[in-house]
């Protein structure tokens, strides 16, 4: 097999199925050794693919340079609507900025009947009850979840008492009534979440945990659910 043909492969391995893809399981799709996709995957990164990742922890295929900008359906462009107007709505103050900032681009840039279809979009968002504001710069924590910093801050729990904290942010969510941090806690050595209303003086501790966030969330959501079944 070319090395052309195998990176062409390769690609359509790390599309397909669930992230992050090991290199032995990709070595095994594609019958040769894990140094050899060791030494595509940096190949690939060569020629604008942006894969997250590193030998030990999987690679997860993040920007495809070959393909082409998508349009939306009709469907599709509601839907982002919806989205976006619902991220004004609760998101913290720079994400709402973010949405409202992202409608604007997108009206400038698609075709006029959508463009006049996204003006007077049939789906819109509403809410009588906004999460309660959050205390620290969530933009700030949101940044340090994307670089897999740990963050520390001062917390007060429901029963109003205060701990202080260091983490590993791995998402954000936001809820009917609260938007929270799902988090790796230092402190409890377990999957903790904090609501970001009851957080305080959060500081960047420039510990770094990466690439681990991804399998780590995927492991906390399981922990979660496990403890709701």
């Amino acid at each position: 097999m070319s090395k052309t043909a195998r990176l062409f492969q390769l690609m359509q391995a790390l599309r397909s199925g669930p992230a992050p893809h090991t290199s032995t399981a990709l070595a095994q799709d594609l019958g040769v050794s894990p140094r050899t996709i060791h030494r595509d995957i940096d190949a690939l990164r060569g020629l604008g693919a942006v894969i997250d990742g590193e030998a030990g922890f999987g690679f997860t295929l993040i920007e495809d340079a070959t393909l082409p900008p998508l349009g939306f359906t009709d469907d599709e462009l509601e839907a982002l609507v919806l989205g976006l107007r619902e991220a004004e709505l609760i998101g913290d103050p720079a994400l709402s900025q973010a949405a409202s900032a992202a409608l604007r681009k997108l009206q400038g840039r698609l075709p006029p009947r959508q463009s006049h279809r996204l003006s007077h979009a049939v789906l819109t968002a509403t809410r009588f009850d906004r999460p309660q504001p959050p205390t620290i710069p969530v933009a700030e924590l949101r940044a340090a979840a994307w670089d897999e910093m740990a963050v520390s801050f001062d917390y007060t729990d429901m029963h109003g008492a205060a701990t202080s904290r260091t983490v590993y942010p791995l998402s954000i969510v936001y809820m009917d009534r609260s938007s929270v941090l799902i988090a790796w806690c230092l402190l409890r050595k377990d999957v903790r979440v904090f609501r970001l209303d009851r957080m305080r003086d959060l500081v960047i501790t420039g510990q770094s945990f990466r690439p681990r966030r991804v399998p780590m969330l995927r492991d906390a959501l399981a922990q979660i659910r496990a403890q709701q079944a």
